[in-house]
């Protein structure tokens, strides 16, 4: 299905059931797809609608870079244009970030939220990370200067395609303005103006957002449980479907 929103063709998937309903955020560069196990095992209880953000599936790209507020408007105006008010939300790494923004400035009131591998949360850089991003930082303030800026373009290129992150690197420029955004925004003094009971469901061994954060997260909010999946990385949920799905239908009655 497509619709318009703020002028972008935007994709986005509907059971169009009478059960309440359902909405799934997408993480950073994914799409709809990664939900489709969800989908199939909560049909029968909940109207399921998923939606990608602009640049991912078939959305169009946004024009000029976007921040978290920016992401919070376009799920609203989507909302508002499919007449669904105050569902049931899932969001997965970026998706949860969103989510947290919504719920915790109360833009949204939902009777539940599911956090998969939730981004959100600004890690604590190790020494080399911050060594890295020192060194990009120097190289490029270099690389940019006036007098060098008109042949150096192709170094700063190969820079940020050395010190950049795979995310990052697979962007195109308006969606890397929009990540360096996004990961700069720590949104932990939300997370306490949480009134709904929230599930959260982690990868033992996720590196992208650490079983460390989910933990901050569980702290947080004051009506949340942790459920961790052993073995399991940032895809928790398509990495083992048959737990994750019984851990969700057992939270979505």
């Amino acid at each position: 299905m497509q619709i318009v929103i703020d002028g972008l063709k935007t994709e986005y998937t509907d059971t169009l059931s009478e059960k309440p309903p359902i909405l799934l955020l997408h993480g950073w560069g994914s799409s709809f797809d990664v939900y489709r196990g969800i989908t199939a095992a909560l049909s029968d209880r909940a109207r399921i609608i998923a939606v990608n953000f602009p640049g991912c599936g078939n959305s169009e790209v946004m024009s000029e870079p976007w921040n978290i507020d920016d992401y919070c408007n376009f799920v609203l105006k989507f909302l508002d244009a499919i007449n669904v008010k105050d569902p049931i939300l899932f969001g997965h790494s970026h998706g949860g970030r969103v989510i947290m923004k919504l719920v915790g400035e109360k833009l949204l009131n939902p009777p539940k939220v599911v956090l998969l591998d939730a981004a959100g949360l600004i890690p604590k850089k190790s020494f080399k990370a911050k060594f890295r991003a020192r060194s990009f930082k120097t190289i490029k303030a270099v690389l940019t200067l006036p007098i060098l800026s008109k042949h150096t373009e192709k170094l700063l290129d190969k820079a940020r395609r050395y010190y950049g992150s795979a995310d990052y690197n697979a962007a195109p420029e308006v969606l890397r303005k929009t990540l360096v955004s996004l990961v700069n925004t720590d949104l932990r003094h939300l997370l306490p103006n949480f009134k709904c009971p929230t599930l959260l469901i982690w990868g033992e061994n996720d590196t992208a957002t650490p079983l460390a954060d989910a933990k901050i997260i569980e702290s947080l909010i004051p009506d949340a449980g942790l459920c961790v999946i052993k073995n399991t990385g940032h895809y928790s949920f398509c990495e083992r479907p048959y737990e994750a799905h019984a851990i969700l239908q057992s939270f979505i009655k």
